[in-house]
């Protein structure tokens, strides 16, 4: 109890939290229009909240909906749904650089909280690969602003679904704050890339059934980042080492 009386106190609780304030309205978007789309896709009201609070993954979420929806084969869904969270495995191992030395309950629950959103604003207030004391406080302020608005948003939707007219443009709307987010995470060349790839084969591959142009697009663009990421890193160590003051 102490310390977590410690965390919230801490300055840098707060710190996460402001930092995370302005973009929870996209998140709050993005939560209404998957809760929405659980209820429309035939998932009982019960249901779909005990999956928004134990699955907490919103870009899984939507891209398995319309498999379900569509009656698609269980491997297809699981397929699906590992392709899109592959990439956890790299913000895991990211995390583990920060958060090594907590316990393990603390780490899974930080598993369980992690999103691209907080994985971006942490490593831009602590882009030095070390345990800081305040960055326990920083996460846990970041993701409880994150973690409220995509529930209660979520939530929402889920509960007021029938009422809410197809005609509000929801979806759309939660296109725009997807956009809006993803914009604030390209900060690098292997990211565009894996963006735009993700994108011209999403289209490519449109004709597919099962929606599984999606999950062409994630392989691929999962490939393509990564592929970028080493050229990226063996072309600064090359460019290191051939510098006045590099190792030859």
């Amino acid at each position: 109890m102490n310390a977590f009386r410690q965390v919230v106190r801490s300055p840098h609780f707060r710190l996460g939290m402001t930092d995370m304030t302005g973009l929870a309205l996209g998140i709050g978007a993005w939560g209404l229009v998957t809760g929405v789309a659980m209820v429309k896709a035939g998932m009982g009201v019960g249901m779909a909240i005990v999956l928004s609070l134990t699955v907490f993954a919103g870009s899984a979420q939507l891209a398995v909906l319309p498999l379900m929806a569509a009656n698609a084969p269980l491997w297809v869904i699981w397929l699906t749904a590992t392709c899109v969270n592959l990439r956890f495995v790299i913000f895991s191992d990211l995390w583990r650089t920060y958060f090594a030395h907590l316990p393990r309950w603390h780490r899974v629950t930080i598993g369980y909280l992690s999103g691209d959103v907080i994985f971006v604003g942490f490593l831009q207030r602590f882009p030095k690969p070390e345990p800081q004391a305040e960055q326990v406080p920083y996460f846990w302020g970041a993701a409880t602003v994150l973690w409220l608005a995509w529930q209660v948003a979520s939530i929402v939707g889920i509960v007021a679904a029938n009422e809410i007219p197809l005609e509000w443009g929801l979806g759309f709307a939660g296109v725009l704050a997807l956009l809006g987010i993803l914009m604030a995470m390209l900060t690098d060349r292997p990211s565009w890339l894996a963006t735009v790839t993700a994108g011209t084969a999403a289209i490519a591959a449109y004709a597919l059934p099962l929606k599984l142009n999606i999950l062409l697009a994630v392989v691929v663009a999962v490939a393509v980042g990564l592929a970028a990421e080493s050229l990226e890193q063996a072309r600064k160590q090359a460019h290191a080492h051939s510098s006045p003051g590099g190792t030859p």
